[in-house]
């Protein structure tokens, strides 16, 4: 005997305006009586300070409680009989009871997670166990809360030398010299790619690797305190080895899902993001040191961190995109 629930999308991603469809498919060996079969749809916001971050605030202030979004539950069937074999229990809820109601986009990060969740639930009485199944579903911005306008082509202008570092460097890099110069664009579509482009101008130590790193920054009200931890992402080579000199290289990264968002500043917390070209340079040190942690400099990488603001967009023209990937590549 068991229960599942299905949506009607099988990407499973609703839009706050919209209404939430599916069926509860339950398979039973014989037939079985119950209760009023209820549907519930949660949302909140959780909020965690992990060990460390927070130190003695996070002692006296304790667990963190999670912010409701909405929490509603609905009756799908009256008490009764399932038939044996497979039974499919149409369903249907409105996510948005109240405009003041405030949604927020799906996201999983390290210390802040938004997520939604239906559950049926079908009491079967004392005697019997009740049978219960919960899914994720992904909640994207209200189509007509997404920016109308194009988001502008403008890219933020970079350059990378030894003078640009605040962290030490190897000697034989500090003194041999290098000049990296590029644009790369600090607004992004959520659909669209981070994109942009580099050129390795003069480098007297060989390079050994260029990564584009994708962190998030994600801030917590504790108290009087606000509790920032930035994490990566994910890392995007965009070259390996001693790049030529004076070579144009794009840059196109996508952005992954659940773990990116909207660039979200509210009151309790706050979610944000940041790009850094990451120049990786051939050392014998760096072999020591391979799982070294991405968010500390090291003598043998230059580097250089960008804000990056994410938004969601109504479309994306991809001839547009492919056009300026183009002129990226020619």
């Amino acid at each position: 005997m068991s229960v599942e629930l299905k949506l009607s999308r099988p990407n499973r991603i609703y839009r706050p305006s919209e209404t939430l469809e599916g069926k509860i498919v339950v398979k039973a060996q014989s037939s079985i009586s119950h209760y009023e079969i209820r549907l519930t749809v949660k949302g909140s916001v959780n909020l965690q300070v992990r060990g460390g971050s927070a130190g003695v605030v996070e002692s006296l202030y304790g667990v963190i409680k999670p912010i409701p979004i909405v929490n509603r539950v609905i009756g799908v069937k009256s008490s009764g009989k399932i038939g044996m074999g497979t039974s499919e229990i149409p369903f249907s809820l409105n996510l948005r009871d109240k405009n003041l109601e405030r949604f927020y986009e799906t996201f999983h990060g390290t210390n802040i997670s938004i997520q939604y969740l239906v559950t049926v639930d079908i009491p079967r009485g004392y005697l019997h166990k009740s049978l219960s199944a919960t899914m994720e579903f992904i909640v994207e911005s209200d189509k007509a809360d997404l920016l109308q306008r194009p988001l502008s082509p403008e890219m933020v202008i970079f350059y990378i030398t030894q003078d640009t570092q605040r962290h030490p460097l190897l000697p034989e890099i500090k003194s041999g010299g290098f000049w990296v110069t590029g644009k790369i664009s600090t607004q992004c579509s959520l659909s669209g790619p981070i994109s942009g482009e580099l050129t390795v101008e003069a480098s007297a130590v060989p390079i050994q690797s260029i990564d584009i790193q994708l962190f998030r920054v994600e801030s917590i009200l504790l108290g009087e305190k606000i509790v920032t931890e930035t994490s990566l992402i994910q890392t995007t080579q965009i070259a390996d080895g001693d790049v030529c000199r004076h070579l144009t290289l794009p840059i196109y990264v996508i952005l992954p899902r659940l773990v990116t968002c909207p660039t979200t500043l509210a009151g309790p917390f706050s979610i944000e993001f940041k790009v850094a070209i990451v120049i990786s340079f051939q050392s014998e040190l760096s072999k020591l040191h391979k799982k070294s942690d991405p968010k500390t400099p090291r003598l043998w990488l230059a580097m250089e961190t960008l804000p990056l603001e994410l938004v969601r967009t109504k479309t994306i023209a991809l001839k547009q995109f492919f056009v300026s990937a183009s002129k990226l590549l020619y």
